[in-house]
């Protein structure tokens, strides 16, 4: 979700990464306690009261999506050919092949931990399964090129060159962005680009990498809902998203769930 972004820190100490690495981790529980709810017949408002009970009740965080810019629910929930900021509904209940994106946000004093990920609902199609790889390939491209010294652009470049030469668009129209006390700051943080252009990374910087993916064309729309946002043509979109803090050596991702190997392909 970046409704609205702010000037806030850009390079934080190590003290501050610890904080915001704690947000981080929660934010990664919920999306690994919500994977076996994710099951054909299941709304996706369901869903979201399952992660908003998970993050006040058992977590005792605060979840950072719920009036944000006014967002009326916990999680976002992308469904198919839906881009982001998917809104939960009672009425809107997964099915047999469907490939959905759960987006959750998490608060522990005053740092936000971001992440998002892709699930399948039963047996995806060959297509939604592919696209769905190539998407968590392409975020790790971008994770690997950050590093001190590298540049924005150097990030986007990687995820646009895995995406497309597998045939798929870039979303243009949504990014990553900065992160810490503040949800959504400086940089933005873009899923295509050229070498050696943009920000120059540093040590302290924290921001998100979340490639949104069409099967299609790259072009949006926004629904009358005010958030969701949806392949124009009607094509499949895939995305995931991890937070990243640059280091002295490279890079640390602090959204990794608890199975999952950095930068294994899937």
């Amino acid at each position: 979700m970046n409704k609205r972004k702010s000037l806030a820190i850009l390079v934080k100490t190590p003290e501050q990464i610890e904080q915001a690495r704690v947000a981080a981790r929660l934010a990664a529980d919920v999306l690994t306690m919500i994977e076996p709810h994710v099951q054909p017949g299941v709304s996706t408002a369901e869903l979201d009261r399952l992660c908003n009970e998970y993050i006040v009740k058992v977590q005792q965080a605060i979840p950072a999506n719920v009036g944000y810019s006014g967002f009326p629910a916990t999680v976002c929930t992308s469904v198919n050919q839906v881009v982001c900021h998917g809104i939960p509904s009672p009425d809107e209940v997964l099915k047999d092949g469907d490939i959905i994106n759960i987006d959750v946000a998490v608060i522990r004093d005053g740092w936000h931990g971001d992440t998002s990920r892709m699930y399948y609902v039963g047996t995806p199609s060959k297509t939604a399964k592919r696209l769905v790889d190539v998407t968590y390939n392409a975020m790790w491209a971008g994770i690997r090129a950050v590093r001190p010294g590298a540049t924005l652009g150097d990030v986007g470049h990687a995820i646009q060159s895995v995406a497309e030469q597998a045939g798929f668009s870039v979303v243009r129209d949504y990014c990553g962005h900065g992160i810490g006390l503040v949800y959504h700051e400086e940089p933005e943080v873009r899923h295509y680009g050229k070498p050696a252009t943009g920000m120059v990374l540093k040590p302290g910087m924290l921001f998100t990498i979340e490639p949104m993916i069409n099967a299609g064309r790259a072009s949006t729309v926004e629904l009358d809902d005010g958030w969701t946002v949806a392949t124009r043509d009607g094509s499949l979109s895939a995305q995931w998203e991890h937070m990243v803090v640059v280091t002295a050596g490279g890079y640390e991702v602090l959204t990794l769930a608890p199975a999952e190997l950095a930068g294994q392909a899937r």
